[in-house]
Order: C-alpha cells, then sequence, then structure tokens
C-alpha cells in the first residue's frame, strides 16, 4: 500500500508516518515546512499537487496539512479558509482526474459542534454542528466539499471530527503542552510560576499515537461518506490534569490565575466524544491512558528546554 501525508512534518503526522511503514505501508509525506525539496509542496497550488498525485497515485492520502488553532485562524481567518478548505478541494480535484481510486481520510475537529453546554458529555456524529470561530467554519467547508466529491463522482472520502489530542513533541499553543513547558522551566530555575487561565472545562484527550491508528484503521475499513468521531470517550478537567502534573514535578509549582483571562462565550463547558461508530466499523480502541500522556509530555520537555 503507497501512502500519502499532507501536513507529515506536523505533530499528527510524524506519529502517523510511523504507524504506517511499521503496519507495512510505502509513504510519502509532503509538507511546506519539509527540508527535502521534494517534499516541499504548497498545497494551494493546485499544478503541484496534481503533479505529486498523478506520478505516485496513492492508494491511501491522509490529509492533514491546514491551520490547526482557534487562535490562529481569528489572526488570519482568509488563509484559514484557504489552507482548511481550498488545499483540500485541489487535492479532490487532482484524485478525480488522475487517481481516482486513492481513498482519502480528511480531518476535521470537534469544534465544529460549538457550545453544546451539558449536550457535550456524549457527542455523536449526529449533532448539528454550529461552528463559531474561523477554524470550525472551515473545517465544516471542507467536509461539505468532501460530501461533495463523494456523491458527484464517486470518490472514497471519510472525515474525522477528531477531539483533543496530546503526547510529546505538539506545540506549547496546545494546554498539556503548555503546562508541561512552563514546569519545567520552573524546575530548570528560568521562570517562577505557571500563569494559567480557566481550568473548569472538561476535555476528551486522546493519545497521538492512538489518532494515528484510528486514522490508518479509518483508511482501510472506513466507510466512504462516513464522518467518524476520534476521541478517547473519557473527559478529564484541565484543573485535574494539571494538578497531575505537578505532582509528578521535582519541586514546589506556584499557580497564579490569570486575571485576564476570561470564558469566550463560544468555549464550551465539557465536549466528550462518543466513539461507538469509530469502534463498531474498525475494531479501533484507546489504548495509551492520560498517565502516559503526562509521563511522555514532562519527559519531552525535561530534554529539549536547556
Amino acid at each position: 500500500m503507497k501512502a500519502l501525508i499532507t501536513g507529515s512534518e506536523g505533530f499528527v503526522g510524524k506519529s502517523l508516518k510511523a504507524e504506517l511503514i511499521n503496519n507495512g505501508y510505502e509513504v510519502i509525506g509532503i509538507d511546506i515546512i519539509s527540508q527535502n525539496p521534494k517534499e516541499r509542496i504548497d498545497l494551494l497550488n493546485s499544478h503541484e499537487i496534481n503533479d505529486v498525485i498523478a506520478s505516485y497515485k496513492p492508494d491511501a492520502i491522509f490529509h492533514l496539512a491546514g491551520v490547526s488553532t482557534i487562535p490562529q485562524s481569528w489572526d488570519n481567518p482568509q488563509g484559514t479558509i484557504a489552507l482548511n478548505t481550498i488545499a483540500a478541494v485541489n487535492i479532490f480535484e487532482a484524485v478525480k482526474n488522475h487517481s481516482p481510486n486513492s481513498k482519502i481520510l480528511v480531518v476535521g475537529s470537534s469544534v465544529q459542534y460549538g457550545n453544546l453546554g451539558e449536550r457535550g458529555k456524549l457527542v455523536s456524529e449526529e449533532e448539528r454542528t454550529i461552528p463559531t470561530n474561523p477554524y470550525a467554519v472551515s473545517k465544516n467547508a471542507q467536509e461539505e466539499m468532501a460530501k461533495l466529491y463523494v456523491q458527484e463522482y464517486g470518490l472514497h472520502i471519510c472525515m474525522t471530527r477528531s477531539f483533543n489530542h496530546a503526547g510529546a513533541g505538539q506545540r506549547e499553543s496546545f494546554a498539556l503542552s503548555s503546562f508541561a513547558a512552563n514546569i519545567v522551566r520552573i524546575e530548570k530555575g528560568l521562570q517562577k510560576s505557571i500563569r494559567v487561565g480557566n481550568l473548569d472545562n472538561r476535555r476528551d484527550f486522546t493519545h497521538v499515537k492512538d489518532v494515528a491508528r484510528a486514522y490508518r484503521l479509518i483508511i482501510e475499513k472506513g466507510q466512504s461518506g462516513e464522518i467518524y468521531n476520534v476521541g478517547s470517550g473519557t473527559t478529564y478537567n484541565i484543573g485535574d490534569i494539571l494538578r497531575k502534573m505537578i505532582e509528578k514535578s521535582t519541586c514546589d509549582i506556584v499557580v497564579e490565575q490569570d486575571g485576564k483571562a476570561r470564558e469566550s462565550k463560544s468555549e464550551m463547558p465539557v465536549l466528550c466524544c462518543n466513539n461507538e461508530k469509530l469502534k463498531s466499523d474498525t475494531g479501533w480502541e484507546p489504548e495509551h491512558s492520560m498517565s502516559e500522556i503526562i509521563d511522555e509530555v514532562l519527559e519531552y520537555y525535561r530534554k529539549t528546554i536547556v
């Protein structure tokens, strides 16, 4: 099996590449930030992605590239729509014209569901999406275009709405990495305290390796045109996660509440994944615990922060 990963240099992309290679795939990665000129492909350039698809004709395409955070999307809504929607359409067109038997996975986000209040305790794919930021809007648009190419051209496309995931190597702009990095800086005497915002929210976290395995199984066993929630099915209080990290610290950690932090009207108090469809269609089960995530993230920053 030949697989193409877009955004291969990203956090999930690296884990997915390892997952695929370990399961016998021949993998090519493309990423605008790649150090290899042959892999440095601009997905907004339709000619470049056409050439890749036409020459490689992959059995599977994992489309991970794009803007990945809500703050980025507010800073650059135009770029977010382009990278998260138009790039996907460029891939669909290239596959339609040059490799119509390729299976495609496009990655969406749980933030597409919007603020469900307490209904967010267990969210299924049947829940109506109510996007409340440019990132969520762009992922909704990507999803609708994917459905269109399935219906009109018969392409094999599966979609995800992926919930929070974490692990070693994730950027500090994400909560668990931010906590860990700041704790390690305190341990090393580089700062005195950690400043935090709202810690009351509950989120569904999955180890990045489990997410990568879910993506592989969806390509292999998922039904074309279907949307799959990807998440552990367990929620964790953000404050509790921070406390568990502090318990594993080698020194006393001072936590300061950021007085400027305020809860957004669109911020979800709880969001938990109903993953029964993913389990039923693919046999996937999460294998890694929150304790493993915490240990790995702390160890990663202890090795990388000097």
